[in-house]
């Protein structure tokens, strides 16, 4: 669905709104950008930095504090804007993520009128000969829709085997509002773009496209009722995870009927506690499978932020834990690869293995740094900061003296901004989504420790690369075989050829410099008659000037001789 059938079949904002949302959002960029470029550019160049440090958490919180307000006064895409910065626990300052964690919740409801109006035309029908009842309070309320518990009529129920149902309705207008909010985007992307030391490490104008393309597949419901589909095949024999059934009868683009699932959610601790589940045990299990999605299925949910994850009490015990994870809204689906998957997979292995050398390897192969970089100082200093954090889970790495994240960051700063580092095509959702899962985990756990999962995992990938290196090995040495077998009668074939003289070597690069060479020579012989009869004329014209002329201007004929044949032979 393109943005421009989106702005004409959803009602919502006039030209004036347009035009006030638009400018309201370049404004905020516009000074935010400004403020950046003094602190963080400026000020040091000038030798004051201590004042750029330490005002920035006092900066950091302004910024996020108008940004949420920012956020929940327009809504749209702004709230996922907010909701992706919320969830960089691991790269943004706590300043940033606490102000901002609130938008995962704080969205505020579109008043049930509106939302029974906008339901009745999609289905073509009154909800109540639709439903056999629909909750008005919503259960849920997010950027781009909002959901209500309904109870499905006898009839249905029977056809689906399903009684409690969630109806997910789009937000009225939300097509227009994401087709402003991303015209904006695209705006400030372009200024992002003319940044030398933004535009070396990342092409936001296509980053903003893949936001689009993702945020228009969100406001398309067929398009999640698929992808909750091919999850729920993905996952059909895996006793951790669970997956809601899709009611096609009751679904349509802006309208979508799920099977209820609402159980405990993933970061209410005092939930699962009650429950009898042990938060410290959801988190490995969690990271195990986003790593299945990401390493090994190649499709994954993009958006495992807290509200999209329940632990569903059950009893059936195969998965050896008396829960299960569920997961819901599927509108925000990426897919990995073949061979961003391989890079995944090996970058995995050599950060389990703490081998600075193989991660850089990996990162040239998955995409971030071009093949041209020169890696030496990189790899030194991935080595550096294995040695002294490698395994360090967040609450460990809490305890380390700041000065000594300074000094390895003042170190470790210069290496980083002279490499061309870049974001591959859909890699912006595999970050949000490691982020996010990151951030989860060490909601669940506090001295939760990534690297305990991220071992175990990346020798099971080490086990299945060597199987796959066992085949790899295989067929080469088939391919050996047949070479050898042929072997014997192209070396007869050869010597034949050498004898009787009819083998011609053709060295393309070696042939062009030869070439270049005969030319310079056959120059510089034109060049030294040139010069000899000119100096011959003038030393005879001292004496007779008439045979000194005639030598002189015969020189410019061997002159343009070599002028030409350089010319002609270029």
């Amino acid at each position: 669905m393109s943005s421009e059938t989106a702005g004409r079949t959803d009602p919502g904002l006039g030209a004036g709104d347009t035009r006030a949302r638009y400018r309201r959002i370049l404004r905020f960029a516009a000074w935010n950008l400004a403020v950046t470029w003094w602190y963080e550019l400026l000020l040091p160049r000038i030798g004051l930095v201590r004042i750029a440090n330490r005002s920035r958490p006092a900066r950091m919180r302004r910024f996020a504090e108008r940004f949420h307000v920012l956020a929940v006064e327009l809504g749209g895409l702004m709230i996922k804007v907010g909701q992706f910065m919320s969830s960089r626990l691991d790269v943004l300052p706590p300043e940033i993520t606490e102000e901002l964690a609130g938008l995962q919740d704080e969205v505020p409801p579109v008043p049930f009128p509106a939302i029974r109006a906008l339901a009745e035309a999609e289905l073509g029908a009154p909800l109540d000969a639709v439903f056999a009842s629909i909750e008005e309070v919503p259960l849920a309320a997010a950027s781009l829709g909002q959901a209500h518990r309904a109870q499905l009529r006898p009839g249905d129920a029977a056809d689906t085997g399903l009684q409690s149902v969630v109806v997910k309705v789009q937000r009225p207008g939300i097509g227009a509002i994401v087709d402003v909010d991303l015209a904006a985007l695209r705006k400030v992307a372009g200024w992002l773009s003319r940044i030398r030391f933004v535009s070396t490490r990342a092409n936001a104008p296509a980053l903003v496209e893949e936001f689009a393309k993702t945020s228009l597949e969100e406001i398309d419901y067929h398009h999640e009722a698929a992808g909750a589909e091919r999850f729920a095949v993905e996952f059909a024999d895996d006793a951790r995870v669970a997956v809601p059934a899709v009611v096609w009868e009751r679904t349509t683009r802006r309208v979508l009927t799920l099977e209820d699932v609402t159980a405990i959610k993933i970061t209410d601790s005092r939930g699962l506690l009650a429950a009898g589940i042990d938060p410290a045990e959801v988190a490995p299990v969690f990271a195990a499978v986003m790593f299945d999605q990401l390493f090994t299925n190649g499709f994954f949910h993009a958006d495992p932020h807290p509200g999209n994850i329940f632990v569903t009490p059950v009893a059936d015990t195969a998965s050896g834990h008396p829960w299960k994870l569920t997961f819901i809204d599927f509108g925000m689906m990426g897919e990995v690869p073949p061979k961003t998957r391989s890079g995944l997979r090996k970058l995995l292995i050599a950060a389990a293995a703490r081998d600075g050398k193989g991660l850089v390897a990996a990162i040239t192969e998955v995409g971030v740094l071009v093949q041209s970089a020169d890696t030496a100082g990189l790899e030194r200093a991935m080595t550096h900061l294995f040695a002294r954090f490698g395994g360090m889970g967040f609450a460990e790495l809490r305890e380390v003296d700041p000065r000594e994240f300074r000094d390895f960051g003042l170190e470790f700063g210069d290496v980083v901004r002279s490499l061309p580092f870049q974001l591959p095509e859909n890699f912006l959702l595999i970050i949000r989504a490691m982020s996010l899962t990151s951030g989860v985990c060490s909601s669940l756990d506090a001295r939760f420790n990534l690297w305990d999962s991220v071992e175990p995992y990346a020798a099971k990938l080490l086990r299945d690369e060597r199987g796959n290196f066992v085949q790899d090995v295989a067929a080469q040495a088939l391919d050996a075989a047949s070479v050898a077998l042929r072997l014997p009668k192209r070396v007869d074939g050869l010597v034949t050829r050498l004898e009787d003289g009819s083998l011609s070597v053709n060295v393309p690069r070696l042939e062009r410099q030869l070439a270049r060479l005969n030319r310079t020579a056959e120059r510089a012989g034109w060049g030294l008659v040139f010069g000899a009869l000119l100096i011959a004329g003038a030393v005879v014209r001292a004496s007779d000037t008439v045979l000194g002329s005639v030598l002189m201007v015969a020189s410019v004929v061997p002159l343009l001789v070599g002028v030409w044949a350089g010319r002609r032979r270029r």
